[in-house]
């Protein structure tokens, strides 16, 4: 199996580097000398990999990072000027699966890069296995990121679909706000933030298109939310 591997790096000789050392080792490469391209480039064709710089232009790395996140699992590896132990630290809780500063040692690269792309594949064959998340008549297929519900196929965006997994996983427990989002955003909740009881609405009027008069997901007042 050949690995596609996107490289961001707006430097066009690091960048011809990279490609030209990842190519020499059967990888297929693609290039985007911008965030705003590479975002562009992710949303048109899936990569098995991506490495990453962190100054770019369009679009900065930390924020391709987090952007990457609300949607995919696909490894990250930050290759970068900034050398701030902060900056390495935050990269990485922002979703980065690992950080080299420059200049990088060409071994390095591809050791890190061969130890990412074996967990991914080991992770996408382990999910291939998982079976369905079933609560009444909802049932969420992990592997292919779908829902039904009363037998209706619904479409949910990521960040949808993320908080009724962790929601129908334990259908017992009360998550609140801030659980939620720390989870499917992994960034700390604004107490003013409104985010997760937009995205909590849009799933109830989703649910209920398809299943009117069935309640899925209860209001616990004063706390958050669990499954009715």
């Amino acid at each position: 199996m050949r690995f596609s591997i996107l490289v961001v790096e707006d430097d066009a000789d690091i960048n011809r580097l990279l490609c030209t050392l990842l190519n020499k080792q059967g990888y297929r490469t693609e290039s985007a000398f911008s965030g705003s391209e590479a975002k562009l480039l992710l949303s048109m064709q899936g990569y098995d990999l991506v490495v990453l710089d962190l100054m770019l232009p369009g679009m900065s790395g930390e924020e391709l990072i987090k952007d990457i996140r609300s949607h995919s699992f696909v490894p990250v590896i930050v290759i970068s000027a900034k050398t701030a132990t902060k900056g390495k630290i935050e990269t990485l809780k922002n979703g980065a699966d690992d950080y080299i500063t420059k200049p990088f040692d060409k071994e390095e690269v591809l050791a890190r890069i061969e130890a990412q792309l074996r967990r991914y594949k080991d992770f996408s064959a382990a999910e291939q296995i998982v079976k369905p998340l079933v609560y009444q008549d909802l049932v969420l297929d992990i592997a292919s990121r779908t829902a039904k519900v009363a037998d209706k196929p619904m479409t949910l965006t990521s960040k949808e679909f993320e908080l009724l997994v962790i929601l129908v996983r334990s259908p017992g427990k009360v998550f609140t706000r801030e659980d939620l989002y720390q989870a499917v955003w992994h960034e700390r909740h604004a107490v003013e933030d409104n985010t997760i009881n937009v995205h909590i609405s849009n799933l109830r009027s989703k649910l209920s298109k398809n299943a009117p008069g069935q309640t899925y997901i209860e209001t616990v007042w004063g706390i958050g939310f669990k499954m009715a």
